[in-house]
């Protein structure tokens, strides 16, 4: 699908897509090569997605970064994409900056490497003015992890007199590190894994799931746009169901 072909018709296509990147480190087994070399040319598909949801109409993009569970890869293989948050920072922040893309960082920030922490509130404050594109980027996040911290802040503003009465979903969402950004339309993981991980459990409730059979780093505006139109073709009813207009169709649909 190319992006011509969605922008004629945008109301069908997704505002919001999320991405589980996966695939980074068996891209790089099947071709001999350090795990690090995965998450490098992981680096540069990121970048052609980015470039290329714009056209499809998309105009928020939450990327599955570093979750709370991978703190518990090999030291070495952490380091390096510490240096790639690094660097890609270093590299793309202005660029991002100029093209009107707003970045927010989701998860905990407890935890990170100082500097690590300081890029994050760089990167926040740097593009807090621009309102084109919105980039989250899930980073030492984890979806129960999320809910858990947001249950605590209501115990915590409970304790200090600043909330009482029942806890509604609305209350919980607002605590939520993506609170205040449009609804997630579409999830898509690749390398052909189907599960969600951990990630936007509670904001995955009425997404859209695609599952691609890619490596993340062979990633781009093709698999994408593919993704886009599967989302496309399917209808959404939100746990309700179509109504059928009068007795006759009905009678009709019967038979």
């Amino acid at each position: 699908m190319s992006a011509e072909t969605v922008a004629t018709a945008p109301e069908k296509g997704p505002r919001h897509v999320a991405l589980i990147m996966d695939g980074n480190g068996r891209w790089a087994e099947r071709r001999g090569l350090p795990r690090v070399m995965g998450h490098r040319e992981g680096v540069q598909a990121l970048r052609r997605t980015i470039k290329a949801a714009p056209d499809f109409g998309i105009r928020c993009l939450t990327v599955f970064g570093f979750s709370t569970e991978n703190w518990s890869r090999p030291a070495d293989e952490v380091s390096d994409l510490m240096g790639l948050v690094r660097s890609f920072v270093g590299s793309d922040l202005k660029r991002l900056e100029a093209a009107g893309v707003r970045i927010r960082v989701l998860g905990r920030r407890r935890g990170l490497p100082a500097d690590i922490a300081a890029i994050v509130d760089r990167a926040e404050a740097q593009t807090a003015h621009n309102d084109r594109f919105l980039l989250q980027v899930a980073f030492n996040y984890g979806g129960r992890a999320d809910l858990a911290d947001a249950a605590q802040r209501l115990v915590d503003q409970t304790r200090a007199g600043q909330f009482t009465g029942e806890v509604t979903e609305d209350d919980l969402g607002a605590g939520l590190s993506t609170a205040g950004a449009p609804p997630v339309d579409l999830i898509v993981r690749t390398s052909g894994e189907q599960r969600l991980s951990n990630f936007l459990l509670w904001e995955a409730a009425y997404a859209e799931l695609v599952f691609q059979d890619i490596l993340w780093p062979d990633y781009g505006a093709e698999a994408l746009g593919e993704a886009v139109a599967l989302y496309s073709d399917r209808e959404r009813r939100y746990g309700g169901r179509d109504v059928l207009p009068d007795a006759t169709a009905a009678k009709t649909a019967a038979i």
